[in-house]
C-alpha cells in the first residue's frame, strides 16, 4: 500500500503520551484535508491516536505496520469538522485512589494500558482493558460501580473516561498522573 502524506512525523522510540503530543503540534501546520503520517514504535499508539482523532474531529484513516514501525495516517479536519478537545471533568489523584483502596471502598480500577505495560506492574485487583479494546468490552464493567480509570500518564485514561461516560457510566474518574508515579502496591504477571 503506497499512501501519499503531506507531512511525515517521526515519533519512533517515544512512549505515551509523546506520539500524541507531537501529532497535536504537527497537525496545526497542515491545511484542512491534508494527511499526516505518524511513524511510531509504541504499540499503544494505534489506540491513542485513533481515540484522539475521534475526540477532536480529525479523521483517523488507518495504520500500516511495516516491520516494527507503525505508520498512522490522519486527515486534518476543516474548522467545521473539528471539535474542541475536551477533558473528562472528574479527576482523582493518586493519593485519593490509594485511600479508597486501603479503606476497601467498592470501586473498580480500570487500567487502559497495553497488556505488556500491565504485566510489568499494575494495581492489585485492577482490570486491564486496553483503550483500543474498550468499545468491544464495555460489558465487562459494572455501570453502577465507581470506575477509576488509570494509564501511564493520564492521557489514555482521560479518553477512556470520556468514552465510558458517553456509554452511560455515571461515576467515572480519570486518575492522574497515572502509573508512572504510582507509589502504592503493585502486582506483576510472570
Amino acid at each position: 500500500m503506497n499512501i501519499s502524506a503531506n507531512e511525515i512525523l517521526d515519533a519512533k522510540g517515544l512512549a505515551c503520551p509523546m506520539p500524541i503530543v507531537k501529532t497535536k503540534k504537527a497537525i496545526k501546520n497542515l491545511q484542512p484535508g491534508e494527511v499526516i503520517e505518524v511513524q511510531a514504535t509504541d504499540k499503544g499508539s494505534t489506540a491513542d491516536i485513533k481515540a484522539w482523532a475521534e475526540s477532536t474531529g480529525h479523521q483517523y484513516l488507518g495504520t500500516v505496520e511495516n516491520s516494527d514501525v507503525l505508520k498512522h495516517y490522519l486527515r486534518k479536519a476543516s474548522d467545521e469538522e473539528t471539535k474542541k478537545e475536551t477533558k473528562h471533568g472528574a479527576v482523582t489523584d493518586l493519593e485519593e485512589l490509594r485511600r479508597k483502596i486501603e479503606e476497601g471502598e467498592d470501586i473498580a480500577v480500570l487500567d487502559v494500558r497495553e497488556p505488556a505495560e500491565f504485566a510489568f506492574g499494575h494495581i492489585p485487583g485492577s482490570v486491564n482493558i486496553p483503550l483500543g479494546d474498550l468499545e468491544k468490552r464495555y460489558s465487562e464493567l459494572n455501570k453502577d460501580s465507581e470506575v477509576l480509570v488509570i494509564c501511564r500518564t493520564g492521557s489514555r485514561s482521560d479518553l477512556a473516561a470520556q468514552k465510558l461516560t458517553e456509554k452511560g457510566f455515571q461515576d467515572v474518574s480519570n486518575v492522574v498522573p497515572g502509573m508512572a508515579e504510582w507509589q502504592g502496591p503493585t502486582n506483576k504477571n510472570n
